[in-house]
């Protein structure tokens, strides 16, 4: 009721251009984009059909007997799971959150909605993928952090932050870049400086977008290679590439 209230009076004294339409914000809840383009917005549900590993959206709904695309068989973690598509008010969502270590009350429910299976999980920790020094000096913060910690504290799980380290050889990515090449830019690039904490655990592994998962796929390698029994990716957005 209070939130009723307060928004329209925040909407006229403080008006926020929505990041995707350039309309009006009238929700301090959606964050940097309105109403409508949330709406219009692909956020996965029931009537997508996904690869049960990657989390690929099937341009034709067609997977395998073993309901994958096939294009993610050399991935190293065991699952994906995404909130929807790398577009519109997700990705004016994704772009604001690298800038600011901020996640409106739209994002943050949505988060803990769809990890709620999680909640309370016996022996699961999450871990963040991390950024390099240069990348965390130059931002502040690590946006996968700030993913993380919304997961850690709704579903009552071990936040570790210092469970993986990125090294500064690796390139940053660039847009347009193939799966092959974001390989190369992550190949190597990723220390487990804490294993204790992951031998033997189930590790949900964060980040703000999921692309070619070349960069999930490094991470939960170093992670089982230092005794994580499984892997499971949670971003808030994919990069649609059809399988």
């Amino acid at each position: 009721m209070l939130r009723t209230l307060i928004d329209p009076i925040l909407a006229a004294v403080y008006p926020q251009i929505c990041h995707v339409c350039r309309g009006c914000v009238d929700r301090h809840s959606d964050g940097v984009a309105c109403a409508d383009c949330w709406s219009t917005t692909h956020m996965f549900g029931n009537d997508d059909t996904l690869c049960n590993k990657c989390g690929a959206l099937t341009k034709d709904g067609l997977l395998n007997s073993s309901s994958r695309c096939g294009k993610c068989e050399d991935g190293r973690y065991d699952s994906a799971l995404a909130f929807g598509v790398y577009e519109k008010a997700l990705a004016a969502t994704v772009i604001r959150l690298k800038k600011e270590p901020y996640l409106p009350l739209r994002v943050r429910e949505m988060i803990c909605s769809r990890t709620e299976k999680f909640s309370c999980a016996n022996n699961t920790v999450i871990v963040p993928v991390p950024l390099s020094k240069k990348r965390l000096f130059e931002r502040g913060h690590n946006q996968a952090e700030v993913i993380g910690r919304v997961i850690s504290e709704h579903a009552q799980l071990p936040f570790i932050g210092n469970a993986l380290q990125r090294t500064d050889r690796s390139p940053m990515h660039r847009i347009g870049m193939d799966k092959k090449a974001r390989e190369a830019t992550v190949k190597n690039s990723f220390i487990a400086s804490a294993p204790r904490l992951v031998n033997g655990k189930d590790v949900l592994l964060v980040d703000d977008v999921f692309t070619s998962g070349s960069t999930a796929s490094f991470c939960a390698d170093t992670l089982k290679k230092n005794g994580a029994a499984s892997v499971t990716v949670i971003t808030l957005a994919r990069a649609v590439m059809y399988s």
